[in-house]
């Protein structure tokens, strides 16, 4: 029918049904992502909107939907498997990378004094670099801090993956562990006077914290009987 967003919106909200107009563009937006032509059936504005969606999902070349990952990823059937992320403090100060391993809910933080994709990098093959033989995949989201996913991938030999859009939940373990990480570095927090030091010890404290998810377990003991298995079998070949 070709309806605006807004008039999707309205009737929806009429029958019972209520969506906001914004929600549904970030539909199609996300469709868009996925290759979907949605965005065709857009009525105002739609040349613009088609050039913002273009520039949008051209920002990060050669990136591999999240769609396209293995199912044993999803199915936590296996140990090495992350989600990356950024934590931001006060504007200027510069930001957290943060990994977490999913089945065991492992958690690495580090410090880099900006979201530029090189510095996100960086942080990111030096804090995985001890742990390679068990970074399997990363999933990230399509924040252009993660522009350098291919050298992430070729230094670490692993297969990155991007989110979609808008969609927080597929990285919901790693959003969760941020959010425990705030009781420590609450939001707007000038990072130049959090110590490499204290972060260290914010990252343990998160990882004994035993895990409900895990029967109660902290995740440091599961992770570290699991790299030491790896290693050990890495090493017997």
């Amino acid at each position: 029918m070709d309806w605006s967003p807004e008039q999707i919106s309205a009737i929806c909200t009429r029958i019972g049904y209520p969506v906001s107009h914004e929600w549904i563009y970030n539909y199609v937006l996300a469709d868009f992502y996925r290759g979907g032509g949605l965005f065709t059936h857009l009525r105002h504005r739609l040349r613009r909107y088609k050039k913002c969606l273009h520039k949008q999902r051209d920002r990060i070349l050669g990136r591999r939907s999240i769609h396209d990952r293995p199912a044993i990823i999803d199915a936590r059937k296996r140990y090495g498997d992350w989600e990356i992320d950024t934590v931001i403090g006060k504007r200027g100060t510069g930001a957290i990378v943060t990994l977490l391993e999913r089945k065991s809910r492992f958690y690495l933080v580090k410090k880099v004094t900006s979201k530029q994709a090189d510095a996100v990098a960086d942080a990111t093959i030096e804090m995985l670099q001890p742990f390679k033989v068990m970074v399997h995949s990363i999933t990230a989201d399509n924040g252009l801090e993660f522009a350098d996913h291919e050298r992430i991938a070729e230094k670490l030999d692993t297969d990155v993956y991007f989110a979609d859009p808008y969609a927080s939940y597929q990285r919901g373990a790693n959003e969760n562990a941020n959010g425990l990480l705030r009781q420590y570095v609450p939001k707007g927090t000038d990072l130049r006077t959090v110590s490499n030091k204290l972060m260290t010890k914010y990252q343990q404290r998160l990882n004994l914290r035993p895990r409900k998810t895990l029967g109660f377990i902290q995740p440091d003991l599961i992770f570290k009987e699991q790299l030491q298995q790896a290693m050990s079998e890495c090493c017997s070949y």
